[in-house]
């Protein structure tokens, strides 16, 4: 706040000369070299919520600057603000139901000064309640953008690419590529699943590359050689973490309004805990939906899921648990195979592979393999203990539709007898520990 209050003299004295000094406000968050690739969203035109003036979103800058100079209004953190063109419109239309006044604390500039040059501004931050919610209602609109983005890049097997450093090509899931850097070549951008944006990511490294420039130290050097063996021998094939070039690309800098990765990973828990007293009385279960394993049908009732499948697909849980007598982990095995089948495309009846899930569902329902499934051998292995998906709903109720001593009973079929302790002394001189005590000399 006081550094806002103490730019807007120094923005108005600069008016005359054509130079304004914005720090307070935004610059572009991108150098200028990489301004030429820019999204369809940045091309979005944001319009003054005062009058018809508008820039595009990449110059959001310039707009901030008409703010302040035609209309006296600054926006308090800019940057915290994951959607500035709705941010814009919403209160465009306030605005135009009340006066600015309502919303906004009055700054007096030169009020030392003559009345004639003194100045009003006008300052929007998030200590009206109004404003805080909005930005956070963006943040959290933000965030399911964001999450759904990655679900869609994790769910694509249509991805292709060649790599960085060996120029081995790769299809499929994006998974494999980032993996195979990994362990091939010691860089890692990350774990797949905390990364949104990934062909973009690849692309904009890819350049730097292209520009003989290090990813790490970000030197640029004369030919790939000497490129090579500095990152090589430096150890520089990793992300520089303090690059905000590449906050993007990373689920964790879109999780809390105004947090950075770094703010978030230096948390202390221990904060959370301090207060033992704390109220958890408004504090709500969310239920949760098991998914099919054939489509992307969900139910908080898993007797609607369970009949979803039969009805639907053709498929009988109940049924084969009964006919093979498995038990619970052997369910729990056999539900993480089919879902690692289908997630891979082939059919866990014939192994066949095909080159979407679309094609593999409807193979499976064709071809009748919806109940066929290979030799127990095959699902019933340690590797499959692991969840697929690890929010699988699915796997949290199944139980076993006996008790385990008759599992047991029916597996082998071998009769239990109880010792007969009726001679409790005669058993305990006929023992083998006894024998074993005696030829060692220990006394009994």
């Amino acid at each position: 706040f006081t550094t806002l209050v103490m730019a807007l003299p120094v923005i108005k004295h600069n008016t005359y000369e054509q130079e304004w000094i914005l720090e307070p406000l935004c610059f572009p968050e991108r150098p200028a070299a990489e301004i030429g690739s820019f999204s369809h969203d940045d091309a979005e035109v944001v319009t003054c919520m005062f009058c018809s003036h508008s820039n595009p979103l990449l110059e959001k800058d310039l707009l901030l600057k008409h703010l302040v100079l035609e209309h006296k209004l600054v926006i308090a953190d800019v940057k915290l603000i994951a959607d500035f063109p709705r941010y814009m419109q919403y209160w465009k239309k306030r605005i135009s139901e009340q006066p600015i006044t309502d919303f906004c604390s009055v700054i007096k500039t030169n009020a030392q000064g003559p009345v004639e040059k003194q100045e009003h501004y006008f300052l929007l931050c998030d200590v009206l309640p109004e404003d805080r919610v909005l930005r956070e209602e963006l943040q959290q609109k933000r965030l399911e953008e964001i999450l759904e983005q990655q679900q869609r890049e994790r769910d694509d097997n249509s991805f292709q690419r060649i790599c960085m450093f060996c120029n081995e090509e790769f299809t499929g899931n994006r998974s494999s590529l980032l993996n195979h850097m990994a362990r091939e070549h010691s860089f890692s951008m990350g774990l797949p699943d905390n990364i949104v944006y990934c062909v973009e990511f690849l692309d904009h490294l890819q350049r730097k590359l292209d520009n003989l420039q290090c990813l790490y130290c970000e030197k640029t050097f004369r030919d790939k050689t000497t490129l090579k063996d500095h990152m090589r021998k430096k150890q520089h094939r990793r992300i520089n973490a303090n690059n905000h070039e590449y906050d993007r690309f990373y689920i964790i800098n879109y999780l809390e309004l105004g947090k950075t990765w770094e703010e978030v990973q230096s948390e202390d828990d221990r904060e959370m805990v301090e207060n033992e007293e704390d109220d958890w009385s408004d504090w709500q279960a969310h239920p949760m939906c098991a998914v099919c394993l054939f489509c992307e049908q969900q139910s908080e009732s898993m007797d609607q899921i369970y009949t979803h499948m039969e009805e639907t697909h053709g498929f009988d849980l109940h049924k084969l648990k009964t006919e093979l007598h498995l038990r619970f982990y052997q369910q729990v095995k056999l539900v993480n195979y089919i879902r690692r089948e289908i997630h891979h495309c082939r059919c866990y009846g014939c192994q066949e592979k095909f080159g979407s899930k679309a094609e593999v569902i409807h193979h499976v329902m064709d071809a009748g393999h919806v109940m066929q499934l290979p030799e127990t051998s095959t699902w019933d292995q340690p590797q499959y203990y692991f969840p697929t998906y690890e929010n699988d709903a699915l796997l949290c109720v199944l139980s076993d539709s006996d008790s385990e001593s008759e599992d047991h009973g029916r597996g082998g079929d071998i009769p239990v007898i109880a010792e007969d302790i009726s001679n409790l002394r005669a058993l305990k001189q006929t023992s083998v520990l006894n024998h074993l005590l005696k030829d060692t000399g220990c006394p009994s």
